[in-house]
């Protein structure tokens, strides 16, 4: 949409975790190479552990195309199962064909392919993405595929990855035994301001932009101080910014686009001007009952503290009425762009 009046070859602030566009902070660069020697010095279990948003995924990407020419390798993210399905997500993602779904044929096959692996001398690296959703008997499953070993080596590496929630459930007493073989924990921090001017730029760069940066110094530190330096919220800060910039024609990001396109996303650091946001929608678009029924809008100009109070519902149904019109515009103009 905004590729070509940028000259960008590619979406930078995409969705997806692609591990081209990795940024390594300190705190990724760490966790990534503690990871990576985890799994090299066959730790056996390994687990990063960060909020929401951080990287993790993308970052286990990374990770995993770095193991795979050494090592046979499996990721999982449907977590939301019972260890039968566990097992079977888990045979299914090796590549592996299972005749019947009993846990005991199943293990018998998963253990066939740890013996296969380490006759060949590469190892087996599995990792659980969303690990937080497990419940408490599929991560006793987990615990016990790790029983497969020589007296020499472990055969099995399985690095469990989650939310802090995560961190919480292996704190349990009953998660006690799996908790002690956990070697190593890796964190993910939010990126500092200076970090978050380094990401956009990195991001922009990797998409095949050249030139000076798109956005502005107070632009960027909006951007770090509204995302609170998280890369998820960066990414759609930036993707809304240059989407919006482009429907403006601006070929530079300034504090107006951003401020705008925080309050579309209505961010948390942003209450007071997404205040005065309300109070200016609300002084354009509020009208009575009456106005209603007869299709005419009014202008009713509220004070600060009507701001700062509770919605009542005219304005509640005059903010859907807003969101409902600025959809159908922004609708309108990718059609526009589309065509």
């Amino acid at each position: 949409m905004f590729q070509e009046f940028y000259g960008l070859r590619e979406q930078p602030f995409g969705v997806t975790p692609d591990p081209r566009f990795l940024y390594l902070s300190p705190a990724h660069r760490e966790a990534l190479s503690s990871l990576f020697c985890g799994v090299d010095a066959g730790r056996g279990f390994l687990a990063l552990i960060a909020k929401p948003g951080m990287g993790k995924t993308t970052l286990l990407f990374q990770l995993l195309a770095k193991l795979r020419p050494s090592a046979r390798t499996a990721f999982l993210f449907q977590t939301q199962c019972t260890s039968r399905e566990f097992m079977r997500f888990l045979l299914m993602e090796l590549g592996l064909t299972f005749h019947g779904e009993d846990l005991v044929t199943m293990h018998k096959e998963f253990n066939q392919c740890l013996l296969e692996e380490a006759h060949a001398g590469r190892r087996l690296v599995v990792v659980i993405d969303e690990a937080q959703n497990l419940e408490p008997s599929v991560l006793e499953t987990v615990r016990l595929l790790s029983d497969f070993e020589t007296p020499r080596a472990k055969l099995l590496q399985i690095i469990l990855s989650g939310q802090p929630e995560l961190a919480d459930k292996l704190a349990c007493p009953s998660m006690r035994q799996l908790r002690q073989r956990v070697s190593a924990f890796s964190a993910l921090a939010p990126l500092p301001p200076d970090e978050v001017e380094r990401y956009v730029d990195h991001r922009l760069r990797t998409a095949g932009y050249e030139g000076d940066s798109i956005f502005t110094p107070e632009a960027q530190k909006m951007i770090a101080q509204a995302s609170e330096g998280i890369p998820r919220r960066i990414n759609n800060l930036c993707f809304n910014a240059l989407s919006l910039g482009c429907a403006l024609q601006h070929r530079t990001i300034g504090v107006d686009i951003i401020r705008e396109t925080t309050a579309d996303l209505d961010l948390p650091d942003f209450e007071l001007e997404a205040r005065g946001y309300r109070s200016e929608m609300l002084a354009s678009h509020s009208f009575s009952s009456a106005e209603r029924a007869g299709g005419v809008r009014s202008k009713t100009f509220l004070s600060k503290e009507k701001a700062d109070e509770p919605m009542d519902p005219e304005e509640a149904l005059a903010l859907i009425q807003d969101v409902l019109r600025r959809l159908k515009d922004w609708q309108t103009y990718t059609k526009r762009m589309a065509s």
